[in-house]
């Protein structure tokens, strides 16, 4: 791979986006490698993923303007498409992933955090979506997910003024979970997934299944998904272990849940 890194660390896979001299911009290279990074993962070892970005200054600054400059109607919602479905892998991908977010997130660069599940960022992180300044529209994803997640009103505010925020306001409008200082933020993010990787595998990815799909039909529709991936958790190694270590009073008898499930 040219500009995307991938680094197992035990249970915990990390994915660099790693373009520095532009910022980690998204050109169609960066799209292309990371969907192969994104296939190459190993389910049966890895449980948690943290995407970053090369760098000090930039997670991702967007879409590289210069690719985009020159593109026909047809060539531009082309690519829209490939951004589109590589982030929506991200969205949907198996296990949990963490955006640590540690410097410019524009664009393409605040698309592809909000296609991940939980974003976490630097303190001189700054989110924005300019694409109207640059006469578009956002391209991968960002007038539908933005609106998802701070509220249509928010996220029209931020559109359609292509006005950049800051770390405490993306964290005050609930667009991150958490700000650190910048050298706090990979030791972070490592935790959160070391934490989410120690629970029961089968049980975590059925809740980001049901939250993902949940969130797509009315409540009606939701609660049924929730009981099926629930009653699937039934029967399964995570399942009897973890029971099985909450019971037994002494611990030590029972092998330590979801070790090696």
């Amino acid at each position: 791979m040219e500009f995307v890194l991938y680094e197992q660390k035990g249970a915990v896979g990390v994915i660099t986006i790693s373009r520095e001299k532009a910022l980690n911009a998204l050109n169609s290279t960066v799209l292309e490698e990371l969907d192969k990074t994104l296939d190459a993962v190993n389910l049966d070892e890895v449980r948690a993923l943290i995407l970053t970005g090369a760098g000090e200054k930039s997670f991702v600054a967007g879409a590289d303007i210069g690719e985009m400059s020159s593109l026909t109607k047809a060539e531009g919602e082309a690519f829209g498409k490939k951004g589109n479905d590589v982030f929506r892998k991200l969205e949907t991908f198996p296990i949990p992933v963490i955006a640590a977010i540690n410097g410019f997130a524009l664009g393409g660069g605040c698309e592809i955090a909000m296609s991940c599940d939980i974003r976490i960022c630097s303190e001189n992180a700054v989110f924005g979506q300019p694409e109207v300044g640059l006469g578009i529209t956002p391209g991968f994803g960002g007038t539908q997910r933005l609106a998802r997640l701070v509220g249509a009103g928010m996220a029209k505010q931020m559109i359609y003024t292509a006005r950049n925020i800051k770390a405490d306001e993306a964290f005050r409008i609930g667009l991150v979970n958490a700000v650190y200082p910048a050298e706090e933020l990979m030791p972070a993010a490592e935790k959160m997934a070391a934490d989410i990787a120690k629970n029961a595998p089968i049980a975590v990815r059925n809740c980001k299944k049901a939250i993902n799909e949940g969130l797509d039909v009315d409540m009606d529709a939701a609660i049924v998904i929730e009981e099926k991936l629930f009653g699937d958790c039934f029967e399964t190694e995570d399942q009897t272990y973890g029971m099985a270590f909450f019971l037994d009073k002494n611990k030590e008898k029972v092998k330590e849940p979801f070790k090696n499930c």
